[in-house]
């Protein structure tokens, strides 16, 4: 049986704290985005907030791949 919770939390100005970090990283968007993987489209998209809602999983594996902690987290 499954157990579904969905919960939605605004994180102000979250695409430009990623695009921050992803520029001051040394490898290319190509290279970070076959890491996570997603392609450069998408990464963009993220970065100008233009998608509806990151995924939980999407961002832990952006801050994996970047070696970052955003500091999101959910009330339980």
């Amino acid at each position: 049986m499954k157990v579904r919770k969905i919960t939605d939390i605004e994180i102000p100005n979250l695409g430009l704290k990623i695009r921050e970090v992803r520029e001051a990283d040394k490898r290319s968007l190509a290279e970070i985005c076959r890491q996570i993987p997603m392609t450069t489209m998408n990464w963009y998209k993220i970065e100008a907030e233009e998608t509806k809602a990151l995924p939980i999983e999407t961002l832990r594996r952006i801050e994996f791949v970047l070696g970052v902690n955003f500091g999101i987290k959910f009330d339980e």
